[in-house]
């Protein structure tokens, strides 16, 4: 699990080993995360696992869990002809860059439209966990574009995959977890700093955006004009 501080940086909060990624697994990952003084989070974002749901819903049934998109798309591209995919991909991925959330929806009911009789199953893999694809819409506009990606956990891990890879094989669990820590640590060093850290306080604090546009939130300044 990784997170964003309050000067912007992103850094690597947790690399626990489990025999599999179940609720019990991640919600020892949680317990371990409050113990050692971290408080929960108002927003986390994950590919849709229903293990992390799970475990994250429990303490915190009204937090917010956006969805990353790429994953989606690429899912629902894979339901779609050949033929139809080039256009498809365009529209798919100019969804979530829609100014509002209405507008992202009135795109998505265009590739509804036009996917319908050529790919009923693409149709529906989109339709899956929609309200989560949209979630990013409730904070600053500024936060959109690192809401909208898992890049923060998947970039980093790359480094880290490839290293193991290399290895096939650890011995020993404590081994494998050591150089997944280390390489996480050397990645995080290269992370894109989170746009207008200056606003994470209002949003742990509760506050909501509608579509990135309220001045209470995204920009402050204007209040005080």
């Amino acid at each position: 699990m990784s997170g964003a501080l309050t000067d912007g940086r992103k850094v690597v909060l947790t690399v626990e080993s489990g025999p599999r990624e179940g609720k019990d697994s991640w919600g020892a990952v949680r317990r371990d995360r409050r113990a050692r003084g971290l408080q929960p989070g108002r927003c986390t974002i994950a590919e849709g696992h229903l293990g992390l749901g799970a475990a994250l819903a429990e303490p915190q049934p009204t937090a917010a869990e956006p969805r990353g998109g790429n994953h989606r798309m690429t899912n629902v591209l894979e339901a779609s002809p050949n033929t139809h995919q080039a256009q498809a991909r365009t529209r798919l991925y100019a969804m979530p860059y829609a100014e509002r959330q209405e507008a992202c929806a009135r795109r998505r009911a265009q590739v509804d439209t036009r996917s319908r009789q050529l790919a009923p199953q693409a149709v529906a893999r989109l339709a899956h966990d929609w309200h989560r694809l949209g979630t990013f819409y409730q904070f600053p506009r500024e936060h959109w574009r690192h809401l909208r990606t898992t890049n923060v956990v998947e970039s980093p891990f790359a480094a880290a995959r490839w290293r193991t890879g290399a290895a096939h094989r650890f011995k020993k669990v404590a081994s494998a977890t050591a150089i997944i820590w280390k390489r996480l640590q050397v990645a995080e060093s290269t992370c894109r700093r989170l746009n207008a850290p200056e606003l994470l306080p209002a949003v742990y604090a509760g506050a909501k955006d509608g579509d990135g546009l309220q001045p209470s939130i995204s920009h402050p300044q204007e209040v005080a004009a």
